[in-house]
């Protein structure tokens, strides 16, 4: 498996494919500006991840693994590089809102919360206002 890395200005049309590919929003890429880390297999950009820090807290977000790629271990690697990251940056609490992958999630010891219990200006991002659905359920891990 390749290592992750993080995500050059040029990977970011790869990622938004990816991202685009796999159902995730995509819209606020550009004014949010998440901190990508991402694979590369044989030139081709196969996972990604993001960070958006929000002071001690952070969003998981934007996260996917090309369908050819999944069961390697990509995902599991792609958290615990995000976590990696978010720790180094003194991020205390990751969130994250999903509709499919819960139980990877769970497996990684995050919890699900209610969206309210999310921080206030977590839940003012365009991800938690619009871009993902009522019906996603939102989970945090505490990392220090």
């Amino acid at each position: 498996m390749s290592p992750v890395r993080a995500a050059s200005a040029e990977d970011l049309s790869e990622i938004r494919a990816l991202l685009e590919s796999a159902g995730l929003p995509t819209g606020d890429l550009p004014s949010a500006q998440p901190e990508f880390v991402a694979v590369r297999e044989g030139g081709a950009l196969v996972a990604a991840g993001a960070l958006q820090r929000f002071g001690t807290s952070a969003l998981l977000r934007s996260m996917a693994v090309s369908a050819g790629h999944r069961g390697q271990g990509l995902g599991d690697a792609i958290v615990l590089a995000l976590e990696r990251a978010a720790r180094e940056a003194r991020v205390e609490r990751l969130i994250l809102l999903t509709e499919t992958a819960g139980p990877f999630f769970a497996r990684h010891g995050y919890q699900v919360i209610e969206r309210s219990e999310a921080p206030v200006e977590l839940q003012a991002s365009e991800e938690f206002r619009s871009l993902c659905p009522s019906s996603a359920i939102c989970m945090a891990k505490q990392l220090a």
